[in-house]
């Protein structure tokens, strides 16, 4: 698939979605503000398309100042971090939905490599951390621009390691096709519709 040919197919999707869910995205935010205090949206640093550093959006799943005692620690089962609406969010991966504004901007693609954030690490064999640049494939799959979903995202667990995970990535950029991607597309509206975003322990 061509360059030119996969960023109209976001600019498509993306701005289309935008307009479809918008109604959807009253109710989220408003679902947010009523369950907790603090914002429906916040940003996150991500690193984008060779290196450069983006602004993702996304609506709030977690209480105010999540990070503020543990860090950048990702969710993990029954996290008492994540609120009660934030919950169901995670579950169908709603919370990523204004990312959708991200890739109208051109910030990410609708499908490729999960967009990471700078300060995220690895644990090796030794248990050693071991940042992300230093991770077989991190610039391989920095090449592209970073994916709302992906191989990686529908079919890696979520506890496996960077490592593991940078595979399927760069499964992904030798195969990558519009095909392919309208594939993964349609098992990301299946996983959605499912709400097994959270707990994906099979494979789809």
């Amino acid at each position: 698939m061509s360059r030119a040919g996969k960023r109209a197919l976001d600019v498509a999707l993306s701005g289309f979605g935008v307009l479809l869910s918008a109604p959807l995205w009253v109710l989220i935010a408003a679902a947010i503000k009523i369950d907790t205090r603090g914002p429906a949206f916040y940003g996150q640093p991500r690193v984008g398309e060779g290196g450069r550093i983006f602004r993702v959006l996304k609506f709030r799943s977690m209480i105010v100042d999540a990070e503020k005692e543990t860090g950048p620690l990702p969710a993990g089962e029954d996290d008492r971090r994540v609120t009660r609406v934030g919950r169901l969010l995670r579950a169908t991966a709603m919370d990523e939905l204004p990312q959708l504004w991200n890739i109208f901007r051109g910030d990410m693609s609708v499908v490729g490599p999960r967009a990471l954030r700078p300060e995220e690490i690895d644990i090796d064999s030794a248990g050693r951390p071991v940042p992300l640049h230093a991770i077989p494939g991190f610039a391989a799959r920095s090449a592209i621009p970073p994916g709302l979903t992906g191989i990686a995202q529908i079919y890696a667990r979520r506890d496996v390691s960077r490592r593991q995970k940078f595979r399927f990535d760069r499964l992904y950029i030798r195969r990558q096709s519009m095909l392919l991607d309208v594939r993964l597309i349609l098992l990301s509206f299946w996983i959605t519709a499912r709400g097994t975003w959270e707990a994906r322990e099979r494979k789809f």
